[in-house]
């Protein structure tokens, strides 16, 4: 017969895990959306770099964007990922 007082325990490993959830929700989506942005950034800047290495005008403001885009997604990317708990 079981008492009252027992409660089922769960797997230490799963709780850490649900925990960490819980303080960081929807940290792989984000950590995706980063990833694609960034990419997708880094693309555009190469695609200005080889037209203007074969010879085509970059406009200077296009240049801009691109490079500010990869530095903000790069770091959104950066600030977001695991770190090890204080402590």
């Amino acid at each position: 017969m079981a008492k009252d007082s027992e409660r089922p325990t769960i797997d230490p490993a799963l709780r850490e895990r649900l925990l960490l959830e819980a303080r960081t929700p929807w940290r792989g989506l984000r950590r995706a959306l980063w990833l694609a942005l960034s990419a997708s950034a880094a693309i555009g800047l190469a695609t200005m770099a080889m037209r203007s290495a074969g010879g085509g005008e970059v406009p200077s403001a296009d240049l801009l964007i691109q490079v500010v885009a990869l530095l903000v997604c790069g770091s959104l990317l950066w600030l977001d990922r695991n770190r090890l708990p204080n402590g």
